[in-house]
């Protein structure tokens, strides 16, 4: 247990950017998967819209350090080469 007022505030700040971190991550979470959702659809022109809206997300998490932004980066390049291959 925290027991000086430093160490209390760390863990109260601490909270605050768990649960917008959490946030964060969920958000993310979401657009990834309703791309993924129109790829299993198989509908290129979905997915490919679903990417754009989803694409700034992605980048936007890594950039607040919610994931390191190369896995941002792979995460968007891959999702790209699943639909590119839906559309040829």
């Amino acid at each position: 247990m925290a027991n000086t007022p430093q160490a209390r505030k760390r863990i109260r700040q601490t909270e605050r950017r768990t649960a917008v971190n959490k946030n964060r991550r969920s958000r993310v979470r979401t657009f990834i998967r309703k791309v993924e959702e129109a790829i299993a659809k198989g509908d290129a022109g979905t997915a490919r819209e679903a990417l754009r809206a989803a694409q700034p997300e992605i980048m936007r998490g890594a950039q607040k350090g919610i994931f390191h932004p190369n896995t941002g980066s792979r995460t968007v390049s891959r999702l790209n080469r699943r639909i590119k291959s839906l559309s040829a």
